[in-house]
């Protein structure tokens, strides 16, 4: 890029600019305007789920584009599970009507196979250590009422 005309740098920065609303974030459906289904429950629960597949994959700056494309697919199945026991809580006494109950099992397997193919344990983020956090913070002089250096902070340094 360093050797790039200021011409192809800026078409570049236009790409990137030019990104879909799904590629940004800022929406979960394509051709879904502002305000068609952001008040639905399911969509909040969906971004829920996005996001805890999304943190337990060790979050966002850590996944990888292939990962996230897994993630909401596992979140989508993960909600009409959800959805399919609510309507046996619901309308069924919780019990399943055997056509809806072979549907749940298949919908189970592939969810466990995504999640199998995403890893089913939890990554942390990588957390620094404590001295790593103390030398990353900007250090900073701390001046008493007379202009002098608190005695304390100077003791620590």
């Amino acid at each position: 890029m360093l050797n790039q005309s200021p011409s192809s740098r800026t078409r570049g920065l236009q790409a990137i600019k030019r990104r879909s609303a799904i590629t940004n974030g800022k929406r979960l459906f394509v051709g879904a305007r502002d305000g068609e289904i952001t008040n639905q429950k399911w969509l909040r629960r969906l971004s829920d789920l996005i996001a805890m597949h999304i943190s337990d994959l060790g979050g966002e700056e850590n996944t990888s584009e292939s990962e996230k494309m897994l993630v909401r697919r596992s979140a989508m199945l993960t909600l009409q599970l959800e959805l399919i026991e609510q309507d046996w809580a619901e309308h069924h006494n919780g019990v399943a009507p055997a056509k809806r109950l072979d549907e749940y099992q298949r919908v189970c397997s592939a969810l466990r196979r995504i999640l199998e193919s995403l890893g089913l344990q939890r990554r942390a983020k990588p957390v620094p250590s404590m001295a790593e956090f103390l030398e990353g913070l900007p250090q900073q002089e701390s001046p008493t009422a007379n202009g002098e250096l608190d005695s304390e902070f100077a003791r620590s340094e």
